[in-house]
């Protein structure tokens, strides 16, 4: 019997395009300013972790934007940059220039599941903060309040390593065979079923990533029914 439904979000329950549009042109376009001007805030620590991750021990601020520049638009998922994504975004979403752009059955079906008394997860790698955001300021209403916990690189470490998926069956004191993972990575997937729990990838027209056996996979979460694991 499913109790808890973890989802992804870029892909899953969101169009990627509207994460890396949205989302990565807001953080690029700031980027440098802020790295700049917040001194005494969470701009030093990004600085620090990431002169650290690129072995460059004496970049300047400007060569650090650069850098973070550089991994967004290579899709890198690296801490200090969703860190630094985080943040800054956040000024977006509270000025109403950002919006949490959901795929037409998402907030139906995550609704439906919290009524039913499923407890529902978000892992991404996106930044807790901008996981949050993201919800409570979904285009057509708040969904933040179904969210029962939020993880990411940080706190449960990559999406492709099992040992990620068991760190976070225990931080939520669920069993891994009463847990769904939804996801649009095939590798995400695996990772999950590895770490013993149920998974069903999530396929959509236009999107980057491709349905692979050996798992179900769905084309929205309309065709998904928990109670029939």
């Amino acid at each position: 019997m499913i109790t808890t439904i973890v989802v992804d979000i870029e892909g899953t329950t969101s169009p990627t395009a509207a994460v890396r549009e949205d989302l990565y042109g807001y953080t690029r376009q700031r980027l440098p300013q802020w790295l700049a001007a917040d001194r005494d805030g969470a701009a030093v620590d990004v600085i620090a972790a990431t002169r650290k991750l690129a072995n460059r021990p004496d970049a300047d601020a400007a060569e650090v934007a650069d850098i973070l520049v550089g991994w967004l638009n290579s899709d890198v998922k690296a801490e200090p940059l969703k860190t630094a994504q985080g943040v800054i975004c956040a000024e977006g979403f509270r000025t109403g220039a950002l919006h949490g752009e959901f795929f037409p059955d998402a907030p139906p079906a995550l609704r439906a599941w919290h009524a039913a008394g499923i407890a529902l997860y978000v892992y991404s790698s996106g930044s807790v903060r901008n996981q949050q955001d993201w919800f409570a300021h979904a285009r057509g209403g708040e969904l933040a309040s179904l969210i029962g916990g939020w993880f990411d690189l940080n706190n449960a470490g990559a999406k492709r390593e099992p040992a990620s998926y068991e760190k976070i069956a225990g931080a939520i004191g669920a069993g891994p065979d009463r847990i769904l993972f939804l996801s649009d990575h095939p590798d995400e997937v695996d990772a999950a079923v590895s770490a013993g729990w149920h998974a069903v990838g999530v396929t959509r027209p236009g999107e980057p990533n491709s349905a692979r056996p050996p798992h179900r996979w769905i084309g929205s979460f309309a065709e998904l029914d928990p109670a029939a694991f």
